[in-house]
């Protein structure tokens, strides 16, 4: 991306991996926003809609699944910080054109470092939860297109994905 630092922030001057230290930044308040998909037949997607799949209510344990798993990606992703989150949300969508669902992650915070390690982590994980609640019906489900596409707060402020993979921001 145009006016970034090209370095890797996670290595010290050895090459060494380490966490990175936040501890004199800014507390501000930050917003990430994860979108992945689930691509399957149309009658897997059918029986999610009506409710009747085999293990329950897919979608309901799915949107639990990406929540819990926004919480602990620092105990998943070795160098990520743990943070207070202040909300997260999981949000599907029926896109007949797939067919499937998207899936959309968005995470908060007030705090010294972002939280699209959150976003993704939920999103991912709402997605793997899906396919495993569904799997028995259609093993050729295929997950995909899970991104960033929105961050906010922070030193390098706001920035978006659009849907035809331009990258904005202020």
């Amino acid at each position: 991306m145009a006016g970034q630092d090209p370095t890797l922030t996670h290595l010290d001057e050895t090459g060494a991996a380490n966490m990175v230290d936040v501890s004199e930044k800014n507390v501000t308040h930050r917003i990430a926003v994860a979108r992945g998909s689930v691509t399957m037949r149309r009658e897997t997607l059918d029986l999610i809609r009506s409710g009747n799949a085999k293990k329950g209510d897919v979608i309901g344990t799915a949107r639990i699944a990406g929540i819990l798993a926004a919480k602990k990606t620092h105990e998943l992703i070795p160098l990520c910080h743990p943070l207070m989150l202040s909300k997260v949300t999981v949000d599907f969508e029926i896109d007949e054109t797939l067919p499937g669902l998207v899936v959309t992650a968005t995470t908060k915070v007030s705090g010294q470092t972002g939280v699209e390690m959150e976003a993704l982590t939920a999103c991912s994980l709402a997605c793997l939860t899906i396919y495993d609640m569904a799997k028995a019906v259609d093993r050729g489900m295929v997950i995909g297109d899970i991104r960033l596409v929105e961050k906010a707060g922070g030193k390098s402020g706001h920035w978006t994905l659009d849907k035809d993979g331009t990258e904005g921001g202020t």
